[in-house]
């Protein structure tokens, strides 16, 4: 007998990264001009960055009035600078383009009661 075996290789998907906003602001055309921007300065290398990433997430689904970024200070050395952020993670709360409060540390409770504050406006 003459067996003849052999499987087939799987083909790769189009894991191409999308460029662009993973979420898009004119979700129901909603476009308020005082939206409250929620940035999360961090590191990959800040330890108590991981703590808060999934935090953050979480407020970023409760509270889909406000807008919630992430920036990665090494990648964007002269936004951090900028806003004089010195320490990670800092998480500023802007409206309309001025700093109105921040949060400096990994103080969960801290950082959900000013998200509470400001995004619930």
């Amino acid at each position: 007998g003459d067996g003849n075996g052999g499987g087939g290789g799987g083909g790769g998907g189009d894991l191409r990264p999308h460029p662009g906003a993973v979420d898009h602001a004119d979700r129901g055309g909603q476009r308020r001009q005082e939206q409250i921007v929620v940035i999360d300065f961090t590191a990959s290398w800040c330890g108590p960055c991981r703590i808060m990433a999934p935090i953050f997430a979480d407020l970023a689904k409760k509270f889909p009035a406000a807008v919630f970024l992430k920036v990665d200070v090494d990648e964007l050395k002269s936004i951090a600078e900028q806003f004089s952020v010195e320490a990670m993670p800092t998480f500023l709360f802007m409206k309309e383009g001025d700093v109105k409060d921040r949060v400096v540390g990994a103080i969960k409770e801290e950082l959900t009661n000013k998200v509470g504050l400001h995004a619930a406006q």
